[in-house]
Order: C-alpha cells, then sequence, then structure tokens
C-alpha cells in the first residue's frame, strides 16, 4: 500500500468536508493516476469513489455514475464484498436520482443480500446497512408499493435507533406514519 496514495485520498475526502470540491477533484484525481500506475485496487476503488462522489455532489450524475461503475467493477473483481455492497449502493442511489428506478432496484437488491448475509458489527457496519434500507424503501413507497415500504421503513427506524441518528429516526418515522395512517409501527 502506498501511503502517498493514502495520503491523497485522506486529503480529497478533507477537502469534501471543507467544502472545497475544486480541490477535492484535483487531489482525487492524482490519487486515481497514481492508483493507476503503483496503487492497489483498493486505493484505484476508493479515489474513483471519492471522486464519484464529489460529481455527485456536484450534480454531475453521469459522470458519477461512470466513476461508481468502475469501482464496482473492480470491487467485483477484488472480491470485497462489504466494499462491493456499499459501492453498488451508490450506483442505485445515482440511478435513483435520476429517476431510473427500474436500474436502482437491483442494486439495492444486491447491497442489502450481501449486508443480510455478513454480520452487521459495530455502529459503521449497522450505518452502512441503514443507508441501504432508507433508499430502498424510498424506491418501494414511489413505487406504491406500501406493505413493503412500511417494513423497510421499521427496519430502517431500528437500525437508524441502534446507532443513534436521531434524523435516520425521525424521517423514518415520518414515512411510517404516512403509510400506515399514524398508526403505529
Amino acid at each position: 500500500m502506498d501511503a502517498g496514495i493514502e495520503a491523497l485520498i485522506a486529503d480529497g475526502f478533507r477537502a469534501r468536508r471543507a467544502r472545497q470540491p475544486a480541490r477535492a477533484l484535483k487531489v482525487f484525481g492524482e490519487a486515481i493516476e497514481a492508483s493507476e500506475d503503483r496503487g492497489t485496487r483498493g486505493q484505484l476503488i476508493r479515489a474513483l469513489k471519492g471522486y464519484g462522489q464529489i460529481e455527485r455532489d456536484s450534480g454531475d450524475g453521469a459522470a458519477a455514475l461512470e466513476r461508481y461503475q468502475r469501482a464496482t467493477a473492480l470491487c467485483r473483481e477484488e472480491g470485497d464484498s462489504l466494499l462491493l455492497a456499499h459501492t453498488v449502493r451508490h450506483v442505485a442511489d445515482i440511478h435513483q436520482d435520476n429517476g431510473d428506478l427500474d436500474l436502482a432496484e437491483p442494486g439495492y437488491v444486491e447491497a442489502l443480500s450481501i449486508y443480510r448475509s455478513e454480520p452487521a458489527e459495530g455502529d459503521a457496519a449497522v450505518l452502512d446497512v441503514a443507508n441501504a434500507v432508507r433508499p430502498y424503501a424510498i424506491l418501494k413507497e414511489t413505487r406504491g408499493e406500501t406493505e413493503v415500504a412500511l417494513g423497510l421503513w421499521v427496519e430502517a427506524r431500528d437500525l437508524y435507533a441502534r446507532v443513534g441518528i436521531q434524523g435516520g429516526v425521525d424521517e423514518a418515522e415520518t414515512h411510517i406514519a404516512g403509510l400506515s395512517d399514524g398508526a403505529t409501527v
């Protein structure tokens, strides 16, 4: 693992948190180039995802989708199932953002299948599952699949409560109330 590439990736995420997208794109671009030359596949995946996230943040879903799809292909080669689940979920999110529910749904199904086959240990793992259940619930609700959406929102609420993310709990409760006409679940 190349420490210089790790530093670039970390700097890219710092720039994103600091709301410096131009700097983040520059640094992630350097990390991608360096990873292709001398880095590990894992570094390349993280650099691609970082670059793609900045593109997504700026509203360029098409460019972000290209980065995430390349990262997904590399994840499949790498064999890291949890990294694959996280990456596939982001691809599904981009499709859903673009209104392509038919393309989004298989990504959520795959991500949740992987997550549910792996034990969710620690807050980060539980949050990853919650962050996959939530958009899938939105998709099902959008499609009018009320019972499925309601079950997913209950699951999302419980997962967010488990890791203390009150905003996620509140959002889920709002959807649960709307789907069940105010009945508590």
